[in-house]
């Protein structure tokens, strides 16, 4: 099932990014720098671990891990974060906890492409991604 996530995938469009980016306490600086950014994504997998690599002209970053396994991870905007995917009804879904604060960013595909749902409190984020080509 992962299987159908693996490859390149960049983003077409983006809503409420910034309000979300607002709720998760990023600075304005950073929520600007992050609204213009158009990241391409790119997840892999060898055995049973999965690595997520986001790339931008504004940051990167890769995370690896093993489903349903709690995991360190240092997001874009600097928070450290314990953080744990699953694969549920066809989405990686992803838990990230820090400070007592909770964020779920859950990946689904639509045809054909990555609807990336992003939810803090009653802030819903939605973006999407195409697979790029050749990939």
């Amino acid at each position: 099932m992962c299987d159908l996530f693996l490859g390149t995938w960049k983003l077409s469009s983006s809503e409420k990014f910034d309000d979300y980016m607002k709720e998760l306490g990023v600075s304005l600086a950073t929520r600007k720098l992050g609204s213009l950014t158009k990241p391409t994504v790119t997840i892999r997998i060898d055995g049973d671990v999965l690595t997520i690599q986001t790339k931008s002209t504004f940051k990167s970053t890769e995370v690896s891990f093993k489903l349903g396994e709690e995991f360190e991870e240092t997001t874009a905007d600097d928070r450290k974060t314990k953080s744990i995917v699953t694969l549920d009804d066809g989405s990686l879904t992803q838990v990230q906890k820090w400070n007592g604060k909770e964020t779920t960013i859950k990946r689904r595909l639509v045809d054909g492409k990555m609807v990336v749902e992003c939810t803090m409190n009653n802030v819903t984020c939605i973006r999407i991604y195409e697979k790029a080509r050749g990939h």
